[in-house]
């Protein structure tokens, strides 16, 4: 072969090429230029089409034990294919006595006259039920066989159709709700999740929509493309111990006049949340009530969205602090005056009094705020914030829910940080946190000193796999010599005031809190925040409860108000959990 022939060869193969790669150019700029895009919607419109979304099936939602949720019910849009419609006044009493529907309206709607190219289907009412589409199919099916007289105008549906599309539904009704969120399902293209795990997994949940063109008439679509479902979540929510813990925290709140309450249970193990429940709760099928329900500023999961000042709650963090820094022991004592002075400001016991001698499991006993003052200067400012920070107080847990809050803590050198903070801080006054955030930190007293990462997803089921959430260490404040001194520490103490919160069979460690409620004008003075920590069995933690009654009218104290729903709900846990009492777990280990 010559070099002209090569050369020939090759600039016919450049031309073609040119000429395909001319061709891709004028395709591309065909399908972008906007004038096309007018004559394709024109197009659609005078031959009968659109372009639809089509939206793949929400994912699914169950409980640890595969309970369902949250899921999805087929319901119907119901219209009219105006070219069809015979008979107008059949339809509007039909449309009025089935669909509920104004029957001069529907009437109207009936009688709108056909123009090909305009306005083709109408929709009469969506979200319609399966019972009611069965009935519009019997009564279909009656006009269309009954016998006429001659001459006599047959009533007929003709031009009336259904066609069916998914629902968000949650058939448990109320129960988890301000876990689960809810999903907007009025508007089917555009639909979203709100709060809880419906917003947080929105995208997972919702899977990739279809966009297609397909025929007005619903006569005249074949066959409508399908779309790969959305994923399914596999929550760490035990359904039996939800459902008992709503329920006793409902009658605590009642019974003791209260604005709120909150309740969480969680494994100190891994921090996998068995339980979240609080007040007020939304029925997530009747989403629309939600602005009724939660007025306001009214959070819809105070759990994680609303801070507070815990009280002596936090007293647990600042004696596991000096415990693990070795400032204190157990048997450390200390004088009680009733009252130290920190940053020239007076600080004073909860009750006014004078305590004496007190080993530092004795301060943890009485809840002595002078004690726990001067263990925290003791400390110094540098060792406590820090301490503080490593159990998270200040930073969001990170749970997977839409919606955390958090106050961030005042430090050293802020301008809103003084030195009397140093001692108020060390019982719960001045620092504000999460049910959700407090339950965590001191979860690192029930877990040999180790923070899990707290979640309420267990496991992630996408194109028939399942993805299951691995527990993560996300702090280790201190060591789990220390967090089991401070459990047995804590053990001791409500066994020697014989608390409330004592569970009969089993050894619990926990923590009351009783805090006054700052406003713009101060503290005050009538209403408090009424806590309860705690967790068990102390020789091998399987379960902690946190609980916050709101606002109590019956008694402000954490011990009276708090400790026996604490209670309650421990009693009927370890049955759920098949926690066997000590005596008899001991003997078969």
């Amino acid at each position: 072969m010559n070099f002209f022939k090569i050369t020939r060869i090759h600039t016919a193969g450049f031309l073609f090429a040119m000429m395909a790669l001319l061709i891709i150019l004028q395709l591309l700029r065909i399908q972008t230029n906007v004038n096309a895009q007018v004559l394709r919607e024109e197009a659609q419109a005078r031959y009968g089409y659109e372009r639809r979304r089509i939206i793949p099936e929400r994912g699914a939602i169950y409980d640890r034990w595969g309970h369902l949720l949250a899921g999805n019910q087929e319901v119907y849009e119901v219209g009219l294919a105006l070219n069809q419609v015979s008979d107008p006044q059949t339809i509007a009493m039909v449309a009025a006595s089935l669909l509920d529907l104004n029957q001069a309206d529907a009437f109207a709607l009936a009688s709108t006259p056909y123009v090909r190219g305009q306005q083709e289907y109408i929709v009469l009412k969506d979200f319609v039920s399966a019972e009611t589409i069965q009935q519009l199919e019997d009564l279909q099916d009656q006009y269309a066989n009954a016998k006429t007289r001659k001459g006599e105008i047959t009533p007929n549906l003709n031009g009336l159709h259904w066609t069916g599309h998914l629902q968000r539904t949650y058939p448990e009704n109320t129960l988890a709700s301000n876990v689960l969120g809810f999903y907007s399902f009025r508007d089917r293209i555009n639909g979203t999740g709100y709060f809880g795990v419906e917003e947080k997994y929105n995208e997972l949940l919702a899977g990739v929509p279809l966009d297609v063109v397909l025929p007005v008439d619903p006569k005249e679509i074949t066959e409508i493309p399908t779309v790969a479902p959305g994923a399914s979540l596999v929550l760490t929510i035990d359904r039996e111990i939800q459902a008992s813990v709503e329920r006793i925290l409902d009658e605590a709140v009642e019974r003791n006049g209260a604005v709120s309450g909150t309740i969480i249970v969680l494994d100190p193990r891994n921090n996998e949340i068995l339980a979240m429940a609080t007040t007020p709760r939304l029925d997530p099928n009747k989403y629309w009530e939600y602005s009724q329900i939660f007025p306001g500023a009214t959070p819809y999961n105070r759990a994680i969205s609303q801070t507070y000042e815990p009280g002596s709650v936090l007293k647990v963090l600042t004696m596991g602090s000096a415990l693990d820094a070795g400032v204190v022991t157990p048997d450390t004592t200390f004088l009680d005056t009733g009252a130290i002075e920190v940053g020239g400001i007076t600080i004073h016991n909860w009750d006014g009094g004078a305590w004496g001698w007190q080993t530092m499991t004795g301060c943890m006993q009485h809840s002595l705020n002078v004690c726990l003052s001067w263990v925290a200067t003791e400390l110094g400012p540098t060792r406590f914030y820090d301490y503080l920070k490593a159990f998270g107080v200040g930073h969001r847990t990170n749970v997977d829910l839409a919606g955390e809050k958090i106050w961030p803590l005042s430090l050293p050198g802020d301008e809103n940080w003084y030195q009397v903070n140093l001692a108020t801080n060390s019982f719960g006054q001045g620092v504000a946190v999460t049910p959700l955030q407090m339950a965590v930190s001191i979860s690192a007293v029930a877990n040999d000193g180790n923070i899990m990462a707290p979640h309420v997803v267990k496991a992630i089921i996408q194109d028939g796999k399942q993805r299951d959430v691995r527990p993560m260490i996300i702090g280790n404040p201190i060591s789990a010599q220390t967090a089991h001194t401070l459990t047995e520490m804590l053990a001791v103490s409500l066994e020697e005031e014989s608390s409330n919160a004592l569970v009969e069979g089993y050894r619990i460690a926990g923590k009351t809190g009783t805090a006054q409620i700052p406003s713009p004008q101060g503290y005050l003075d009538d209403v408090t925040n009424a806590s309860f920590v705690g967790w068990g069995p102390v020789d091998d933690p399987q379960f902690l409860v946190y609980v916050w009654i709101e606002r109590p009218a019956s008694s402000p104290w954490g011990s009276v108000v708090a400790a026996p729903v604490f209670r309650d709900v421990v009693k009927e846990l370890v049955v759920l959990l098949n926690i066997p009492p000590d005596s008899i777990r001991q003997q078969i280990r």
